[in-house]
This record gives C-alpha cells, structure tokens and sequence, in this order.
C-alpha cells in the first residue's frame, strides 16, 4: 500500500531538512521527484544523489511566492512526466519574534512562503490532478499550528500564524476536491533538528535539557523520523484520508509543559 512505483512527486523545499529527507522517501518508494526550492545549486546536488541511487529526479530553481515561478516550474515538471500525482508542501521560513517585534518584512517573508507558497502551488498542480481523478497534497504545517512558546526567545508569531493557515487551507482544500479524487492532509512536526532549527534551538543546551526533560521521547526528531508519515498521506495506503491534521512531536502535544519554567 505505500508502493509509489509509478507515481510523480513535487517536493517544494527540497534543498535541505524535512523536504530534503522527503525526496529521498519517495525515491525509495519507487516515486520519481521534482525538487523546487530557491537555492538551484543544493537542488542539483541532491538531483545527483537520487540518480546515483537509481531514482528519477529533476531539480526545478522556484520562489514558492512568486505566482509565475510556480506556473512556469509546474509546466516544466508536467512536461518532462506527464502527469503529477503528489505534492508536498514543505517550503517554509520560521522568523523570530513577537507581534511587537517582529519587521514587516519577516512578516511578509512567512506569510509568503509558508501560507502564499502552499496556496500558489495547490493552485497549478491541483488542475494536472484533476486530469486524472487522483492527486495527494501534503502540506507542512507544524506542532507550532496550535500551540505557542511562553518564551520570550523562541516567540514566532509569524510562523505560528502562517502554520494556523496551512491547516485552514488544508481542510477547505479537502472539502472542495475530494470529489476529484485528491486528498488534502497536514502534518504537524514537532522540534527535528533541521537547518531551520539547529543554531537557535539544537544548539541551545539549556532549551534542549528543557526540552528533552519533558518530551515523552526525550529527544527531537531525527532524520526520517517524519517520512513513514509522508509516505502514509502520500500513498494509497491513506486512499480515505483526508482533511487530517497529524502531529509528529514525540508526544510533546500529550503533555502540560506550556506553564513550566526552564
């Protein structure tokens, strides 16, 4: 059931962390991939890599946030494999800071790559899905969805209000284009150490004691540990799933920790 031999998946941030690791699930599922992310040179590297391992790959440079880069990249991927059966959605920026602090540009910066990055990329590949009566969309959401930092440090504002919106975005989606036969689900992570997070929060020893004290798993997620539940939403095996939010946090959303102290 999470066979994907046959199937075409667009992974959006699959430069480095979450997107990055994706790719490399899919490709051993036996999925070709399409990798958009703006940084063309990392994208190229991990193209190689899949190739090398006998996997179908191309790299496409984008801006999630511009409306004619995404057309322009969803045109060339149906064109180079006729069709696209899976998007994931894992684009995305987390800047630091509170509504008082917070620039506008940081601001924009989230709402655009996060919230606007999701919608744009749903809208030109929802069409080749429809074409043929199937699609899965898996969005990137985030524990930061519905739960927040008492912190002053780790406030981020933007980010848990552009997550808030993914998910939004997800159940409307669902709702609209399960009678074309597309699924539309989010996943919410917890704290993995990712280029997005290792420098203010891995690298923090205090924050991680904090942290991995009052973690079920008593640790952050690793390398993988979010891909069976990619794989799960992105294959046929979640064929009767759809509008779903599932957490990936190691149990964090099971525990009270939002009221202790560090």
């Amino acid at each position: 059931m999470f066979d994907m031999k046959g199937k075409v998946a667009v992974v959006t941030g699959a430069s480095s962390g979450l997107g990055a690791d994706a790719a490399r699930a899919y490709i051993e599922a036996g999925a070709a991939v399409a990798l958009i992310a703006r940084r063309k040179e990392r994208l190229e590297n991990l193209k190689a890599e899949l190739i090398a391992k006998g996997g179908r790959a191309m790299a496409v440079q984008c801006d999630v946030s511009d409306e004619e880069s995404v057309k322009a990249a969803c045109d060339s991927i149906a064109g180079e494999y006729g069709k696209i059966d899976v998007l994931l959605n894992a684009a995305g920026v987390s800047p630091l800071g509170s509504v008082e602090t917070l620039s506008e540009k940081d601001w924009d910066a989230a709402m655009n790559i996060n919230l606007k990055g999701t919608f744009l990329m749903s809208k030109y590949v929802i069409p080749h899905m429809k074409k043929n009566h199937y699609g899965k969309i898996v969005n990137i959401a985030s524990f930061n969805a519905g739960k927040a930092d008492k912190f002053e440090p780790f406030f981020r504002h933007a980010y848990n209000a552009s997550k808030a919106g993914v998910n939004g975005l997800t159940v409307a989606m669902a709702a609209s284009y399960g009678q074309n036969g597309i699924t539309v689900n989010s996943i919410g992570p917890g704290l993995f150490d990712t280029e997005m997070t290792h420098d203010d929060l891995i690298e923090n020893e205090g924050f991680m004691s904090w942290f991995n004290s009052r973690n079920p798993m008593c640790r952050p997620g690793g390398k993988g540990d979010l891909n069976g539940t990619i794989l799960y939403l992105s294959s046929d095996a979640s064929n009767y799933v759809t509008g779903q939010f599932i957490l990936v946090d190691g149990g964090a959303s099971i525990v009270d920790i939002a009221g202790l102290d560090m």
